[in-house]
């Protein structure tokens, strides 16, 4: 037994609250070198005349990546409190781990073992239960549609007449998105990511120079909120994107500092190495990057915290937006998220605040920040298996598994799955045009544990390379747009929507890799309903061998068949082929 790869803690995501009744506890230890796991646990308050009283229970190996098999376990402890430790046995002996190290029998005190001291429901991760439910389309406001070309700004261009350029416009507004939104609920999505609308500079509007206000050429407020109640009415919910890192350069406090240097009122909104203001070669104030036009605002201010906690609470109490985007959250300080939860939770208790992370974020998810972040980690795994086909079926198990370990189940119901957005590659292009390869990526993807986004124009098979190429000009014309790939997803999301195994109520776990043949199975499960998935992610014929020991009647849910699947039964794929079995 390895004891150096054993590894707990009794906080974040290996002892968590689940719900207000349900602790889950987990334990990562050497791949493949322990045969059994069990919890031993009990109230550190339930003594006998026999000692203290625990119980023994068996735990699930809930996954493995390359080097460590984890182990799960849920219980619900009767009062709510708990005292634990580890049974840990391979093929050469039993040990007992616990907070203060290994023993060959269960130690008799409580306080040598782990503590969860008390389940206050106050302290569950609490995110807002409409997003487990919900599939985003993120939407670029200036490309998507232009539906009132009175308030096109200065030098539109016409719509998709050239291509995207860093610094050209061709009209998208509010207007436009409303007279689509019909096609989105065609579509399935019941949820639209917009990046900023705030007044800027740019096109991409991540360059704010007024918080308080909507961008010109997308409308104005009374559009905006027409916007918003169409989308409420269509069941469809609203995120803004908004910037509270930096701001832009024509920023009205940045430009009186310009003006005015040291002597700027404002010359503590921002960060200032030293006067004279210097923009170049090097600005001497800190920046997105080292970028000049974007400023990064000192959260830590007392005006500059309130302004931001304002705009937070305007856009919920006055348009009754549901959720916040934060763009480069990770570089803000702690303490002004847990306040701007606070204010965002206050004005609308159901609010979703997702983070823009690209790392491990464990830090501003234990309830007092952000419910979720964007699952990086997740794309970046389903692109190299998939799209980039630069990794082996085996590793990216391991990918996903790990991704799966990171963050408490509560926290992966709720975390941003995209594959591709306004800063990267479109899926199509990094597949190289294969869309049987893309039809595969989002089957993956929205049968996946989180609550996953399509950026506009992916389901009807548009490309472009990196930024702005991915800006594309939202494609209307529908003999220009794949009607195969779109009723693909359309039908996905149906499924997804109308079979809740599909989702999020269903457990993840991968059932073979398959290195030499580039396929995968993996199933999703709870106690009503089973769902078997067998993907081959290559340009060949493949034959799986099933895994079950017994005979199942089944229906293949792409192609509406019902089947037979009987024990070891071998089942043949053509090239880039998914399958999906529902167990009935």
């Amino acid at each position: 037994m390895l004891k150096e790869a054993i590894y707990h803690r009794p906080k974040n995501n290996f002892a968590y609250a689940y719900d207000k009744e349900t602790v889950h506890i987990r334990i990562r230890t050497k791949k493949d070198d322990l045969t059994r796991v069990r919890l031993q646990h009990g109230d550190p308050y339930y003594w006998t005349e026999d000692g203290w009283q625990y119980q023994l229970e068996d735990m699930e190996k809930s996954g493995s990546d390359s080097l460590f098999d984890y182990w799960v376990i849920a219980i619900k402890p009767p009062h709510r409190r708990l005292r634990y430790g580890f049974e840990l046995t391979d093929e050469k002996e039993t040990v007992y781990f616990t907070e203060k190290g290994y023993f060959e029998e269960p130690p008799g005190e409580t306080n040598d073992h782990f503590s969860f001291p008390f389940l206050n429901p106050i302290d569950v991760f609490d995110a807002p239960d409409w997003v487990r439910d919900t599939v985003w389309y993120q939407i670029f406001p200036e490309r998507f549609a232009n539906g009132d070309p009175s308030i096109n700004p200065e030098g539109v261009l016409p719509w998709a007449s050239t291509e995207p350029k860093p610094d050209n416009f061709f009209g998208g507004d509010f207007e436009g998105v409303i007279q689509k939104l019909d096609y989105l609920v065609d579509l399935g999505i019941n949820g639209i990511y917009f990046t900023p609308i705030f007044k800027a500079r740019s096109n991409h509007k991540y360059d704010t120079i007024d918080y308080m206000e909507i961008d010109p050429q997308f409308g104005d407020k009374e559009t905006f909120r027409r916007l918003i109640k169409e989308c409420h009415n269509r069941g469809i919910r609203v995120m803004l994107d908004a910037v509270f890192n930096h701001s832009g350069y024509y920023f009205e406090p940045f430009q009186d500092l310009l003006k005015h240097g040291e002597h700027s009122k404002y010359k503590d909104w921002f960060h200032i190495r030293e006067f004279p203001i210097q923009e170049e070669p090097i600005p001497s104030y800190d920046t997105f990057a080292y970028v000049p036009s974007m400023p990064k605002l000192n959260t830590e201010h007392p005006e500059v915290r309130k302004y931001l906690l304002d705009v937070g609470r305007y856009w919920i109490e006055e348009f009754d937006i549901d959720g916040w985007r934060l763009d480069v959250a990770n570089e803000v300080d702690h303490a002004f998220w847990r306040e701007f939860r606070k204010v965002v939770k206050d004005a609308k208790e159901d609010a979703y605040i997702l983070g823009e992370i690209w790392h491990d974020s464990m830090p501003w998810l234990q309830g007092d920040q952000f419910d979720a972040v964007m699952n990086y980690p997740f794309t970046s795994g389903v692109l190299q298996f998939f799209a980039e086909q630069n990794i082996s079926a085996k590793d990216f198990s391991n990918k996903i598994t790990n991704v799966l370990q990171l963050y408490p189940e509560n926290v992966n119901e709720v975390s941003f799955n995209l594959l591709d957005s306004h800063d990267t590659s479109r899926i199509l292009s990094i597949a190289n045009e294969n869309k049987d390869v893309v039809k595969l990526i989002f089957l993956f993807q929205l049968s996946f544990i989180g609550t996953p986004c399509i950026y506009y124009g992916d389901e009807v098979g548009m490309t472009g390379l990196g930024d702005p190429g991915c800006r594309k000009c939202m494609v209307w014309d529908k003999e220009k747009q794949d009607l195969d790939l779109f009723s693909h997803v359309q039908k996905l999301l149906t499924l997804r929507k109308e079979i809740s195994v599909f989702g999020n109520d269903g457990a993840f776990r991968f059932i073979k890799t398959d290195d030499a043949t580039n396929s995968i199975m993996y199933e999703k499960a709870n106690a009503q309903q089973k769902l078997l998935f067998v993907i081959n992610n290559s340009e060949h014929h493949v034959t799986q061998v099933l895994p079950n020991a017994e005979t199942y009647n089944a229906k293949e849910l792409l192609t509406e068949e019902n089947v037979q699947l009987n024990p070891y039964e071998e089942i043949t794929l053509n090239p880039y082929e998914g399958k999906v079995y529902l167990i009935q």
